[in-house]
């Protein structure tokens, strides 16, 4: 079978990926995000570069867009629709457009698991910094402020006071999205769903910090969910139509489990040092799973 690996040719999870698909006896080629083209005809929509073109699967590894606001905006637009295109002809995508634009999104995301049923924290997302202030107030001592689209703890920061959450407001910009700071006892569960199947891991953070993400120096551990807590990862996939999904799980001091955010590009660097699972070899099976 013909895979398009899209994603950083030297990435980590690409080399990973294409290594599983190969063992399996089938025919991995990495496609860089910024080599993605398409031909408008009439009646017919062709793609470049031939490995897509011809591809039986596409796989995603990483997000599209690495230029100015403006300039990431036309490459995720693009980037996106051709995806979705090679999909109405098709073509097998892993995950599909919907699923990376609504996970990407932490508003959306967070407001669809909401509606699915799942717990999630306390969430404001206001415009201005006036707003932003009393929305924080809303939220109780603490809060915490995150970016609207952004990965492996970036850009999280803790505001105590009104003057902190509008000095935070008038760096970042005007749109705020802010939750509740949810104590804890120093570590999450990362669950990874990977079709049917499933691996988890807990991540502690380091002494003195909140933030949990192997990134910023979580240390990734083995871990054996509870099956509830495994019910709520594949529900939050389904919630954002993912079929290969990292979902953050937060046991909260207060007795509350909650879900965090869902990643539809999920690593698991982390997870297979900490389990010795063979996370690429499942991912490379479910892709090419019935076809």
């Amino acid at each position: 079978m013909r895979v398009a690996v899209v994603g950083e040719p030297a990435g980590w999870h690409v080399g990973r990926l294409t290594a599983a698909l190969a063992a399996a006896g089938h025919e991995p080629t990495v496609v860089p995000w910024a080599a993605i083209g398409a031909a408008v005809t009439a009646g017919a929509d062709g793609f470049s570069p031939p490995a897509i073109a011809g591809c039986d699967v596409v796989a995603v590894r990483g997000m599209p867009g690495a230029g100015g606001p403006a300039d990431r905006l036309e490459e995720i637009v693009l980037r996106m629709d051709v995806l979705g295109r090679l999909a109405a002809r098709g073509t097998r995508v892993v995950n599909m457009p919907r699923a990376l634009e609504v996970a990407i999104d932490k508003y959306l995301s967070l407001s669809l698991l909401a509606a699915a049923g799942l717990p999630v924290p306390e969430t404001r997302v206001v415009q201005g910094t006036a707003a932003a202030v009393a929305a924080a107030a809303a939220l109780g001592e603490r809060c915490v402020l995150k970016p609207l689209f952004g990965s492996r703890g970036r850009g999280l920061q803790l505001l105590a006071t009104a003057e902190e959450v509008a000095a935070a407001v008038a760096a970042r910009g005007p749109v705020a999205y802010l939750q509740e700071f949810v104590a804890h006892e120093g570590w999450d569960v990362r669950i990874l769903v990977v079709g049917d199947a499933w691996f988890a891991m807990r991540r502690v953070a380091p002494a003195g910090e909140w933030r949990t993400n192997v990134s910023l120096g979580g240390r990734p551990e083995p871990f054996s969910p509870p099956a509830d807590w495994v019910r709520l990862a594949f529900r939050a996939a389904a919630a954002v139509s993912a079929e290969v999904a990292g979902v953050d799980i937060l046991p909260a001091r207060d007795g509350r489990v909650l879900v965090l955010e869902v990643n539809a590009v999920p690593g698991w660097r982390g997870l297979e040092a900490a389990t010795c699972a063979d996370v690429a070899g499942a991912v490379a099976r479910h892709l090419t799973a019935g076809m």
